[in-house]
Order: structure tokens, then sequence, then C-alpha cells
């Protein structure tokens, strides 16, 4: 999707950091709108349906965990990117978060470059359902139909369970998946594969592309990020 066409739904009660939002997003030529508090974050994510929606977690009412939580439970946004921000100091746990339905997890302070990065990958979400069979992060190549992984322009042969485990992460960025929904997707609940299974291939995996690709939340899952 074009930046120019991206709806990008920020909420925070510091105008200090909306401005600082607004500004690096706007500057990708995203269209920007902005919210100060949960309750009014939801009625304009409603009125405007953004693609993505990034939530401060400590806001006056409803708070960022509640308004994810919220979001998740209206049909119209039960699918939209959402990003959790958190000050470093916060209670707020990247498993909290997560559980309440964010698709993200972004530490105050917040680099520009990275944010811009963030955005992109929670946008690059959808490429599955869409029907791609190719997909490039950072210098990581996977093309499903050929069955071709490249990792910093060197091929890389994979077995078939790896390279499954591989597409099915690297097809959706900044997703984190489960291990029990890792384990119905790849093993088809195979009675025989325990997380053991699964931690054995991701550290396979690591070995062959790299350690910087694949990142574990502790407690929940794999994501691939870059």
């Amino acid at each position: 999707m074009d930046a120019s066409e991206t709806k990008i739904l920020i909420v925070d009660d510091e105008p200090d950091i909306l401005n600082f939002l607004r500004y690096n997003l706007e500057k990708e030529n995203y269209w920007v709108y902005a919210a100060t508090n949960g309750n009014d974050a939801l009625k304009m994510a409603l009125k405007i349906n953004p693609h993505v929606v990034i939530l401060d977690v400590m806001m006056p009412g409803l708070n960022g965990i509640e308004t994810c939580r919220a979001m998740r439970n209206l049909p119209s946004l039960r699918n939209t990117p959402i990003a959790i921000l958190t000050a470093m100091n916060e209670a707020q746990s990247e498993a909290t978060c997560l559980e309440a339905g964010a698709n993200d997890y972004i530490t105050k302070p917040i680099r520009p470059k990275l944010l811009v990065s963030r955005i992109q990958t929670l946008l690059s979400n959808d490429d599955l359902e869409n029907g791609r069979s190719s997909f490039k992060v950072g210098t990581l190549e996977v093309d499903r139909e050929r069955y071709i992984v490249i990792s910093d322009k060197k091929k890389i042969d994979l077995p078939r369970k790896e390279f499954e485990l591989l597409s099915l992460l690297v097809a959706k960025p900044g997703k984190v998946y489960r291990r029990e929904e890792i384990k119905a997707l790849i093993w088809k609940n195979d009675s025989q594969s325990d997380d053991r299974t699964i931690d054995v291939h991701i550290y396979k995996l690591r070995e062959k592309i790299g350690e910087r690709y694949i990142k574990t939340v502790k407690g929940i899952g794999y994501k691939l990020d870059y």
C-alpha cells in the first residue's frame, strides 16, 4: 500500500509526543489522525477506519491497554494493526500488551527511523492473505513458490519444516506467533510435537539465517523482525 493512501491514528495525551509522531509520519507521506484519550480514539477509529493505530499506555480515561482491548471487540477494528507505546519505566510488560491484542510494543524514547520501520512492518501483515509468494525483510528473502531462501546474498538450504516455519514468520513481520499457533499451523497439532520441537527448529533457523531476525517473546512465542 502506498504511504499516501495509508491512514494512521496516533493516540497520546502528551502534545509533544503527538507532534513528534505526526511530524515524522507525515514526512513519510502518511495521513495522520490524532486523539488524546481512549474514548476519542475509539470514536475516531470507527469513523476513519485507520490502517494502523499507535496507542500510548498511560492516558486519562481508558488507558492504552483498555483501548486496545475495546478495539479488538469491534468487528471493524478486530484485525487493524495496533502498536502500543510505553516508557521503559512503566509497569506494562510486552506480554500484557500482546495479550490485550496489540501487534507490536514500542518503548520510549522513540527513534524516528525505528518508528517508520515498525509502521512498515505492521502494514505488511496482510501480505500473506493477499496471495504473495515472495517476501523480503532486511537482507533475508524467502520465495515460497520456488522454495528458495537467501540470507545476506547467500542461498540457504532448509528442510521442509524449517522452511515452512520461516515462511510463516516472514509473511507477517512483527506478528507474534504463540507456540500453540505454530504447532497447529506447521505441525498440524501432531501429538509427537511439543514446545521443545519448536525451540529446536527456531535454534536451527537462527544458526542458518543469523540471530537478528527471529525474536523470542518470553512466555508467548516468536516473531520475525529486523
